[in-house]
């Protein structure tokens, strides 16, 4: 970050020579370097102690485990949060949580056949949220990444490599730091707008652990006109719903992380652009390298592989978030006024592609929006209407009953196809039960056993 030269006139600074050419930024000795962004990330933009900095970049190019610096990242998520206040959570907030998932679970009970699936409430820091989600971002993104760093080794030129020698390796271990801090600094931003643990649609937190973020609860209610507790209870509400969802269907959860981890599979390099670009870097020059990974040299290209990977994300969230709005709405729907309002600045939020979409898309390429979350809920609620929620839950019992991108364009239809597979269902029971006792021998005292042979009565031979 460049800020303006030092006014002199004002500096009473005894050491301070005005004629020291190398003095440049205060604030920032890395100006306009490639350092300046990992200063920043450390620091804060402040002038920190000059041993600690080499010491966090002593650890920033550490050998680690996977193609990401994942210690790093969390280091990063962590210091970007503390950038605001992030005061520690409560007694008195633990307590509002787990007494508003307790009321939210006799209401969801009324509205839904699928049983409860958290069985701890928490309130969370934005600190707390960062280490108890980490475990499932490095599921979601090493595969990506993996891809990324990989091809960074494989794309410098044989001159290049053999010139180079033991930097060729710097790579590996630049590329990994070089996601660590990217991925480090979106998950700090995420963790300033989350309000629970599905509030991307993914299950982030430990499975059955109701989890809110009392702060980001508060700011996300700011302007609305509705009261904390309403704001609160209806954010709880969804997480309740979410969690019976993901408990109800455990096939869900991998199907949702496998769709991430296939786009990761299919990640391509354009070899040939970063070929062109390695011609012109030092490789004995460490800035340029960095600047050229900064620069996003090895930025991927979306393969038709990774759309049909997206497509199918896309739809289970849709899906997802769909059954939870209809699943809440009905919740409220007697009991809450101001859940309509809250409703609609959920689905905004979610529609726009909410904190998920900005920080997957700088990261990997990979937005997670629910584009059509009305659609689904049109959908999940005219199956509702047509046959009962019960059948509108049960069509999570399998993958395979799943509506498709289709239905979701004629929601009545796929209500109605609901009832012909019913339908369908009766005759087919019928028709067994009717082969069956058909190939059943008739019993001794069966009185069909009386009535005369056609054959013997000699009636059939006309």
């Amino acid at each position: 970050m460049a800020t303006n030269p030092p006014d002199d006139s004002q500096d009473n600074t005894p050491d301070k020579n005005p004629d020291d050419s190398g003095a440049g930024d205060a604030q920032n000795p890395f100006a306009g370097t490639p350092m300046e962004q990992m200063f920043q990330a450390f620091s804060g933009g402040q002038m920190p102690d000059m041993n600690v900095i080499m010491s966090q970049m002593q650890r920033m190019f550490a050998p680690h485990d996977g193609s990401v610096n994942w210690e790093l990242a969390t280091e990063i998520a962590r210091h970007t949060v503390a950038q605001s206040p992030d005061p520690s959570v409560t007694t008195a907030d633990s307590g509002a949580v787990s007494d508003a998932v307790r009321l939210a679970e006799l209401w969801l009970d009324a509205a839904t056949s699928i049983p409860a699936g958290a069985t701890t409430s928490a309130a969370w820091s934005r600190a707390e949220w960062i280490e108890a989600t980490a475990p499932t971002w490095r599921t979601l993104v090493e595969p990506i990444a993996e891809h990324v760093v990989g091809a960074m080794s494989e794309a410098v030129p044989e001159e290049a490599k053999q010139m180079a020698g033991p930097l060729v390796g710097f790579l590996g271990q630049a590329g990994g730091a070089m996601f660590g801090q990217q991925i480090g600094r979106a998950l700090g931003e995420l963790a300033t707008e989350v309000v629970s643990t599905t509030d991307v649609g993914l299950p982030l937190g430990p499975e059955r652990v109701a989890a809110i973020l009392p702060r980001n609860v508060k700011e996300f209610g700011e302007g609305l006109g509705v009261t904390p507790t309403d704001v609160t209870l209806y954010l709880v509400l969804r997480e309740c719903a979410h969690h019976r969802l993901f408990a109800h269907a455990p096939w869900l959860r991998a199907r949702l992380v496998g769709a991430v981890e296939e786009f990761g599979r299919g990640t391509k390099i354009d070899m040939s652009r970063i070929e062109e670009s390695m011609r012109d870097i030092d490789p004995s020059n460490p800035n340029a390298i960095n600047e050229a990974l900064s620069g996003g040299l090895f930025e991927p290209t979306r393969t038709a592989a990774q759309q049909s990977a997206l497509d199918r994300l896309e739809l289970l969230l849709a899906l997802v978030e769909g059954w939870v709005d209809e699943v809440v709405s009905q919740a409220t729907a007697e009991r809450m006024p101001a859940a309509t309002s809250l409703r609609e600045a959920v689905r905004r939020r979610r529609a726009a592609g909410g904190p998920a979409e900005a920080t997957f898309a700088s990261l990997v390429g990979l937005e997670l929006r629910p584009r059509r979350l009305r659609d689904a809920a049109h959908l999940w609620a005219a199956l509702r209407d047509r046959n009962g929620a019960d059948a509108r839950d049960a069509v999570w019992a399998h993958p395979d009953l799943l509506p498709s991108a289709a239905d979701l364009d004629d929601p009545l239809g796929f209500a109605t196809d609901g009832d012909t597979r019913a339908d369908d269902d009766d005759f087919d029971a019928a028709l067994a039960d009717l082969l069956d006792s058909a190939d059943q021998p008739p019993s001794d005292d069966d009185p069909a056993d009386n009535e005369p042979d056609d054959g013997e009565s000699g009636t059939s031979g006309a």
